[in-house]
């Protein structure tokens, strides 16, 4: 007799990044032990039905702000992992930028004993890369961080842009490592000279942050660092790609090599510039910035054939009175999106704009491979991590702010009709989430451990540990 399962899931439309079919999938100590028919499941503690539902693997968001520590007035552990279980998200990565920035082994073992003890999805945290803690990279990927970030362009939490010297010396120490970093490709010089020079002429309009960070702010960030990466061979992550001018420099150094994955954010495939017009639109300020309506289409396209791999959601939280103020300047750039990122895609994906395959593709299985958890998260396989969320995709919602379960009530989805909807989360094979109640208590997340390939850095002899020794620059 077959060894019994602590879940079984039974007669659904299980979704992978290859095919779809009528199934069924048993769960034991966390882990996926067999997919196939009804009748060729193990007995089950616990058997649920999912005639009707559709089974995608458990959503990779590998870009979230979480705010805690330092700014749990906008959002906590508990809140946004909440939030994400509601999405249908079962790990999550959580950006640096917090009171105090993750910027060394103290400050990464602080904020994953908050996360351990607070969330109920899993996790991966972020360490920066800034210009003063060159000499900390190495002992934070050691301690386990799941990547970097660098901040090319100015963001929450105040991180300045490191110089071109110590974001080329911090790819060399990454290149070694074979770390992924993640970066917000803006040019912060730039930026601040156009947004300066707008505010002095008393240009205070919602569109003047667009015109602040116009195409090429975003296309010379996103240059540069690809060139340092192709010169050092490091690995690298360009996050909440917006622009459609950028398309092109992606595919040229794809092709020449270059280890680049790119992430897009919901938002921009379905909102617009334009939309800032309306009354509440300020709500939408974000960096880098919701462009013209006419960057929607090539970042669809471009998400649906390749070239783009990820889409995650940039969940930027804040209290709803930062999200209000006489200027555009004075309002806070970001909002939530880790609860509405699937209803908004999965809907996008029965308008046409990508298959379901490939939805799995860019929200569950390449983020998996982009950070090293491939085979045990992002994919419906045996021996997988039973992370899995059922959907009806014949459910239709209105989103709302009011609905939300991160502390930030702004949503610029207001009143957006969605056609498929969430109804059950598992992480692990333990229900976080059921028709829309949080069923887990805090502490059931944790920390991933990845495996990424091995390291190829390039230019070795160039580097400047090899030229000065093995010490990075000191802090200054």
């Amino acid at each position: 007799m077959a060894q019994a399962a602590d879940l079984v899931i039974t007669n659904g439309t299980v979704v992978t990044e290859r095919l779809r079919f009528e199934g069924s999938i048993a769960v034991r100590d966390g882990r996926i032990v067999a997919i196939g028919s009804a009748d060729e499941m193990p007995p089950a503690a616990e058997t649920v039905d999912a005639k009707g539902l559709h089974v995608f693997p458990g959503v990779i968001d590998d870009h979230v702000h979480f705010r805690e520590p330092g700014m749990d007035h906008k959002e906590t552990w508990l809140t946004g992992a909440r939030a994400a279980a509601m999405g249908g998200v079962t790990t999550v990565f959580d950006m640096p930028n917090t009171s105090p920035p993750v910027h060394s082994v103290a400050t990464y073992e602080t904020k994953k004993a908050i996360a351990a003890a607070s969330s109920i999805v899993d996790f991966g945290l972020y360490g920066v890369l800034d210009e003063n803690n060159l000499a900390d990279l190495e002992p934070l990927a050691a301690a386990g961080v799941i990547g970097f970030k660098l901040f090319l362009g100015n963001t929450t939490g105040n991180l300045p842009c490191p110089s071109d010297g110590a974001v080329l010396e911090g790819f060399e120490i990454l290149a070694r490592l074979g770390k992924r970093c993640a970066i917000h490709a803006e040019n912060s010089p730039i930026l601040f000279w156009r947004e300066d020079r707008l505010k002095a002429a008393g240009r205070n309009s919602p569109i003047d942050h667009l015109l602040a960070r116009t195409d090429v702010v975003a296309l010379e960030a996103l240059s540069k660092s690809c060139i340092f990466a192709e010169w050092t061979g490091a690995r690298i992550h360009i996050v909440h790609e917006s622009c459609a001018a950028s398309l092109p420099y992606i595919e040229f150094f794809k092709s020449r090599g270059v280890d680049l994955t790119v992430e897009t954010l919901p938002q921009y495939l379905v909102l617009a510039a334009e939309d800032m017009d309306r009354p509440g639109g300020e709500v939408l300020r974000m960096n880098p910035p919701i462009r013209e309506r006419a960057h929607q289409e090539p970042l669809r396209r471009a998400l649906a054939d390749g070239r783009i791999d990820i889409i995650a959601t940039d969940h930027a939280p804040h209290a709803p009175e930062e999200k209000v103020g006489n200027r555009i300047w004075d309002i806070a750039c970001g909002f939530p999106g880790v609860e509405t990122s699937l209803p908004i895609l999965l809907t996008l994906a029965k308008e046409g704009v990508l298959s379901l395959e490939r939805f799995v593709e860019v929200s569950s299985a390449n983020p998996a491979r982009a950070w090293g958890l491939y085979g045990r998260k992002g994919v419906i396989a045996p021996g997988a991590d039973a992370d899995l969320v059922l959907v009806d995709m014949g459910r239709e919602e209105e989103l709302s702010a009011e609905r939300l379960s991160s502390k930030g009530k702004v949503s610029p989805y207001e009143g957006m009709r969605v056609t498929a909807w969430p109804v059950a989360t598992f992480v692990r094979g333990k229900a976080v989430m059921r028709d829309g109640a949080i069923t887990a208590e805090p502490g059931w997340g944790r920390e991933v451990r990845q495996t990424m390939p091995p390291a190829h850095p390039k230019n070795v002899d160039k580097h400047l540990a090899t030229l000065v020794g093995t010490s990075p620059a000191p802090a200054l």
